[in-house]
């Protein structure tokens, strides 16, 4: 009778302990792994959009120096500058940006206006305007 006792109370301790140690199922992991995947995802591509977003705006800013420095070099003439296109490269920061001058007139006789368009290989990044005017 003692041994059938003792049998039965080992079986019962060796339910509880698969029971306690029973832990998460795979289908359980694998719904939190892609819960997980899917929260990175969207975090690295916020991040993307940030880098991507810093990128645009040093190339406008420095797009906007190029063309505030044509505009400048055009209004220290003291003249009117002449109806055409002008191409010219701008130094800044280590890389080179295209500017075009395009100078068209006006129906007033003493204004033009001047449109500085600012490319980066090709790619345009900023087109700025001014009119000038003969002092």
């Amino acid at each position: 009778m003692q041994y059938k006792q003792r049998q039965a109370h080992k079986t019962n301790a060796m339910r509880s302990i698969t029971t306690a140690a029973s832990g998460f199922t795979l289908i359980e992991v694998l719904v939190a792994l892609a819960i997980v995947a899917i929260a990175l995802l969207a975090g690295l591509q916020a991040t993307t959009a940030l880098t991507n977003n810093a990128m645009r705006q040093s190339n406008v800013l420095l797009a906007h120096v190029c063309a505030e420095n044509e505009l400048v070099g055009i209004r220290l003439l003291n003249q009117m500058p002449n109806i055409g296109e002008k191409t010219s490269i701008c130094e800044q920061a280590g890389r080179n940006l295209q500017v075009i001058l395009t100078v068209q007139p006006t129906p007033n006789l003493k204004f033009r206006r001047v449109d500085a368009q600012i490319s980066d290989a090709s790619v345009p990044v900023l087109r700025l305007s001014a009119v000038i005017t003969q002092d």
